[in-house]
């Protein structure tokens, strides 16, 4: 169990006092400076591994052992699977491109479409509850309800749209919209989508028009991401960015007293029938970490300078896991290297490889590592929140372990 766990399990199991465990343990082993419970025969002893007697000033004094190994990986699979369900899974290549990402420059042909709000608008993409509630595609021509996985007709040209995936959001597409991060009004920023039934040669416009923040990268020229199932394996082309006549402005939709922003492309598909994805940043899901962390675990070399445990699990038992990375250590050298703390990921090839000044680093610090502070948002499509509805930055001095698990264990880690 986690550190809570197994402290948990003690004082709802290890009820004797010391004085009661004192005689359970023979004279003849008094000669012993430790032992662990699980050595002692006598069988109303609990047997465990878990804690240590000590032998100070004449009796025996149990503790707990630390918290060194609070969980392992196993080679033999993943390390632990979903808990939230998703409607399918996929695999995707990872690719660095040949050119520097090039930032979108304003032609001043780029137009603000401005939409008015009409119930008569032809509803292509529809999640309530991205989870549970059936999706359908609404034909543009007869209006005809249709599961997702088929088109309308054979000669339907209708875009098919699909957000139900690890990671994934988009409410609704009318006029695309995301959903907020779960259990809050806010954080429309993050958006993750498939298209299918895509035409080539067709110039589509994309406009998602409920952003909430009046400042925006793409106002500095950032594209949309883009990933294509056919470029992925035909040429082995991962995401790319793209967009054409593009353009972030405050738009006209703010009748709940809110100013929301729109975010406008246009796109041709570069073929016909295709499975493509677009996304605001490059996605990282928490089954891409999971993958990750396995393959240190199965690596001759990686898994003697990482060690893998779990910090603890989200509220919806989840595993946070938390990365010791270090040159295996001496017992005379463990109190001579600092701790470096970070939460975040994007530096572990770096500091796991071969290079002179990672292994400068290893051999000079002991970094405790947490990769993913909030899996159930990232799992679920949130840009900031967790499922309490709070950004987990801004609680990082909250006393409120149950509804905030990994920033309070993350402190309480960095107080130890």
């Amino acid at each position: 169990g986690s550190t809570g766990s197994r402290r948990e399990g003690f004082s709802s199991c290890g009820t004797r006092d010391e004085d009661t465990f004192m005689k359970f343990v023979n004279e003849d082993i008094h000669q012993c400076a430790l032992l662990t419970a699980d050595s002692i025969s006598d069988p109303f002893f609990p047997r465990t591994t878990q804690i240590l007697l000590e032998y100070q000033l004449g009796r025996w004094v149990p503790r707990l052992r630390e918290p060194q190994d609070l969980y392992g990986v196993s080679s033999s699979g993943p390390l632990s699977l979903l808990v939230f369900p998703y409607l399918f899974s996929f695999w995707m290549i990872y690719w660095t491109p040949s050119n520097t990402e090039q930032m979108y420059i304003p032609t001043g042909l780029d137009i603000e479409t401005l939409y008015a709000s009409s119930k008569e608008d032809p509803v292509v993409h529809l999640a309530e509850d991205a989870y549970k509630e059936p999706c359908f595609v609404y034909s543009q021509v007869g209006g005809n309800r249709t599961p997702l996985k088929q088109p309308v007709n054979n000669c339907d040209d209708t875009l098919m749209f699909e957000a139900r995936f690890e990671s994934g959001n988009l409410q609704k597409v009318v006029k695309l919209t995301v959903r907020p991060d779960l259990f809050t009004n806010k954080h429309t920023q993050w958006y993750y989508f498939q298209v299918t039934n895509t035409q080539a040669g067709i110039v589509y416009r994309f406009t998602i028009i409920n952003f909430t923040k009046p400042a925006s990268l793409y106002n500095r020229g950032m594209h949309p991401l883009f990933y294509s199932e056919n470029e992925a394996n035909a040429h082995n082309i991962g995401w790319q960015r793209i967009g054409d006549q593009m353009k972030y402005y405050r738009n006209n939709q703010g009748q709940d007293g809110r100013h929301y922003f729109s975010l406008t492309w246009t796109f041709q598909f570069p073929h016909n029938k295709d499975t493509c994805y677009f996304a605001h940043c490059y996605p990282y899901t928490y089954t891409n970490l999971q993958e990750y962390l396995s393959s240190i675990n199965n690596d001759p070399v990686q898994s003697k300078l990482c060690k893998i445990h779990v910090l603890c699990h989200t509220i919806t038992r989840n595993m946070v896991y938390v990365l010791t990375i270090t040159t295996p250590l001496k017992n005379s050298e463990s109190r001579k290297r600092k701790a470096m703390i970070l939460t975040a990921g994007g530096f572990l090839d770096y500091i796991l490889g071969d290079s002179s000044d990672a292994k400068l680093l290893r051999d000079t610090f002991i970094f405790k590592v947490v990769p993913m502070l909030n899996p159930d948002g990232v799992i679920v499509g949130n840009y900031r929140c967790s499922l309490a509805g709070w950004d987990l930055n801004c609680n990082y001095t909250s006393l409120l372990k149950e509804s905030f698990p990994s920033v309070w264990y993350t402190r309480n880690m960095i107080c130890r």
